[in-house]
């Protein structure tokens, strides 16, 4: 993270066959979709070729979810592969946006090389970007876990997902879970996390180290990554103003914001622009923001503009591989060379999986500096309603669906977060 380094662990290897695991869940029926799952894990679970999951054999709505007990069971195939068995998962705008094919040419060339120019060849897809579990196998050349340890993930794109049973990862995406949290918490964190560090580090420039008295703006803050990106930023020091509506002020302030502008009344702009200018923006919102919000910016003093909305995928599933890239290359060089002569830098953000930027994500929820905010839970059974809640909009953190039953935690809801002042 900026200051984050991936230090050589000297944590022994030992890959004893993990014990037994007997875990059987009941799901409730969603229309004729499921009636019951029962699963039975055990640690021969590497050793099976199926597995429940929910998948989409065609890019949709809502409608192409479905689910099966036979999906491809994943296994350790290589030295540095994980075996994770799935507690949690957690759902994410990008994941409504997969479902109906975003990225898809990309994607699907990244999955398989020589599947240029084919179709369908991708599926069936498992979707869900973040995991919570248990470590069940690991490569011979795993030398950071083991079965049985606790582990969360950012899950990369073009690999299958969390909504499973089960999801295989190498161990350089993969990081021990914060011992603080529970599985159905952790599971909210690992995919805004590595949002918003591949956003304010690698493209805003800041770090623990810099970010004291550093005046950064968050449009759009009150989801997952916008959440997220208050805390850390307030633990680093910075100074955090965010545009929200009325009714997420309580739950951005509760997290940390120190100045809260409502964007549904009045001008949000001029509003903005009678504050002090920023260092750093950090736009979660797209469309017309941009257009106005690069004016907010100290002049000529290394102020960036970070957009998390950018039409790189879009003009790759529009356009095609070689034109949508091309395209995409000479629109963001156009508008970094003409903001730079404003003197401002001008910068798209990428969703960027970091299993060493998520150790020390850990240590920082472990010391309570950042909580996770769950707005809704959903059952394995009710993946579809979940799905409906993300797609509604207007977040209030994130929404969880649990594969596994376990205890509750206690992690921040939008109400408890006006009366959370730790930070």
């Amino acid at each position: 993270m900026g200051s984050v380094k991936v230090t050589a662990c000297c944590r022994q290897l030992f890959l004893p066959h993990a014990r037994a695991l007997a875990l059987t869940t009941k799901m409730a029926s969603s229309g004729n979709i499921i009636c019951s799952l029962r699963r039975n894990l055990s640690s021969s679970s590497r050793l099976r070729s199926s597995m429940p999951a929910w998948v989409i054999d065609e890019y949709g709505n809502n409608g192409v979810l479905r689910f099966t007990e036979d999906a491809t069971a994943p296994s350790v195939n290589s030295a540095s592969e994980v075996l994770i068995q799935v507690h949690a998962a957690s759902l994410n705008p990008l994941d409504i946006s997969m479902r109906g094919g975003y990225g898809s040419n990309l994607l699907k060339l990244r999955r398989d090389p020589v599947s240029l120019g084919q179709n369908g060849g991708e599926f069936p897809i498992i979707l869900g970007r973040d995991v919570s579990g248990v470590v069940l196998d690991c490569g011979s050349g795993v030398t950071h876990f083991k079965p049985g340890d606790e582990v969360w993930a950012a899950i990369p794109p073009w690999k299958q997902g969390s909504l499973a049973e089960m999801v295989n990862l190498t161990e350089y995406e993969v990081s021990h879970k914060p011992r603080s949290l529970s599985h159905r918490e952790a599971a909210s964190i690992p995919y805004v996390a590595a949002t918003a560090l591949s956003a304010l580090v690698n493209a805003g420039g800041l770090c623990r180290n810099n970010c004291t008295n550093k005046r950064v703006l968050i449009t759009g803050a009150s989801g997952g990554v916008g959440t997220f990106s208050i805390q850390l930023l307030k633990a680093w020091g910075a100074h955090v103003t965010v545009t929200c509506s009325h009714n997420a002020e309580g739950l951005v302030r509760g997290l940390g914001a120190d100045e809260v502008v409502d964007y549904t009344v009045g001008d949000v702009a001029t509003e903005l622009g009678l504050l002090e200018k920023f260092d750093v923006i950090l736009d979660n919102v797209g469309g017309d923001s941009e257009q106005w919000a690069l004016g907010l910016l100290k002049s000529w003093s290394g102020a960036k503009y970070v957009t998390l909305v950018t039409p790189f995928l879009l003009n790759i599933d529009s356009m095609g591989l070689l034109e949508g890239a091309v395209h995409s290359g000479l629109n963001l060089h156009q508008k970094a060379i003409t903001n730079m002569c404003n003197g401002v830098f001008y910068r798209w953000g990428f969703y960027a999986p970091d299993g060493p930027a998520l150790d020390e994500v850990s240590q920082l929820v472990d010391a309570g500096k950042i909580l996770p905010v769950v707005e809704d839970t959903f059952l394995f059974s009710q993946v579809p309603l979940a799905f409906q809640k993300v797609e509604r909009g207007h977040a209030r953190g994130k929404t969880v669906v649990t594969v596994a039953q376990e205890e509750e935690g206690t992690g921040v809801t939008e109400e408890e977060g006006e009366s959370n002042n730790k930070r």
